[in-house]
């Protein structure tokens, strides 16, 4: 269960770029993108993400939409 609100667009890029440098205005995310970024998520917020959630986090917009729904059904 978690009280933090889930991350935004900001706050996903921020955490993409833990990564390495990321070229402005990229919106995709490759797989090694989306296995950090999901280790963020159940790090900050202790929830496994299921692997059809997983699948529709192709760009970052994606993945604000998809956190959302996850952790707003963790609350």
């Amino acid at each position: 269960m978690t009280t933090q609100p889930p991350p935004g667009r900001v706050e996903i890029i921020d955490w993409l770029a833990g990564l390495g440098q990321r070229p402005p205005g990229t919106e995709r995310i490759d797989s090694m993108e989306l296995a950090w970024l999901v280790h963020q998520v159940e790090q900050r917020y202790g929830v496994e993400l299921p692997d059809e959630q997983l699948e529709r986090m192709t760009t970052i917009d994606a993945a604000v939409a998809v956190l959302a729904e996850v952790l707003a059904s963790h609350v």
